[in-house]
């Protein structure tokens, strides 16, 4: 148990600090930052959609087969990014924001970021508890797709009007709720089978909206002919990312 507690708390500590990366919004010119930025988001595509199908929903069917309760989990998951996405009225976007791209003000940002953050911190200690395996798998899928949501949220907070030491300093705030769903997830998925049962198809969900709805879209958005191939490429290289952390871990 003591090992399942220390890697959860050092995934989530890491992914908190991904937070930080928005500092290289500053140092990167905007035509370079923006090809950067989509890179990202076709292998965060890629590594949500391997961990959804070669990691999470594996082992969510593993035990009890894909039943009805695992169905209505992974349609769980979609729903509540959904309903995030609309009650607040924050979309999860992975450009950043200017005058033709604007973004929803600092405070809805912020609060959604921080929804989505504890829910990636039940997802990981879920991931732990069921194996190393997953709680990596997860982690890793979090993490690439950390990086450009956390550099978009970085250029909202500038864009409100925060200072750079502030918009840095509540973007990682924000980012540390996930120390906290890790927390929770760990106090409640060691005392019931079925929490890690269940937030496994759940996180599946969640994966597959966040990379169909929101990324896959932000890519059909650059349709450049080299573009399009370096997307597809990095894409499958998310997969592949998945694939070989299944075979060989």
């Amino acid at each position: 148990m003591t090992h399942i507690v220390l890697y959860t708390l050092i995934s989530v500590i890491i992914v908190s600090l991904i937070s930080l990366v928005g500092i290289f919004f500053l140092l990167l010119k905007k035509d370079l930052l923006n090809k950067t930025l989509l890179f990202m988001v076709s292998l965060s595509a890629g590594s949500l959609f391997g961990g959804a199908f070669i990691h999470l929903l594996p082992e969510a069917i593993a035990v009890r087969g894909f039943t009805l309760p695992i169905s209505l989990s992974i349609l769980g998951g979609i729903l509540v990014f959904f309903v995030i996405e609309k009650a607040i009225h924050w979309r999860h976007c992975h450009i950043p924001t200017s005058h033709s791209h604007p973004h929803h003000l600092a405070t809805m940002n912020l609060i959604g970021d921080g929804v989505h953050n504890f829910i990636d911190g039940l997802i990981i200690a879920a991931g732990y508890i069921v194996s190393p395996a997953v709680g990596v798998a997860a982690t890793i899928a979090v993490i690439l797709h950390e990086v450009p949501q956390e550099i978009s949220d970085f250029g909202v907070l500038l864009y409100s009007g925060l200072s750079k030491a502030k918009a840095l300093f509540f973007n990682f705030l924000s980012a540390s709720i996930a120390i906290a769903g890790a927390l929770i997830g760990l106090i409640i998925g060691t005392r019931s089978e079925l929490f890690a049962l269940l937030i496994l198809p759940f996180a599946a969900g969640g994966f597959l909206y966040i990379a169909g709805s929101d990324l896959i879209p932000e890519l059909h958005k650059n349709c450049v002919g080299k573009d399009n191939i370096m997307h597809f490429l990095a894409l499958v290289l998310g997969i592949a990312i998945m694939l070989l952390l299944k075979l060989f871990a």
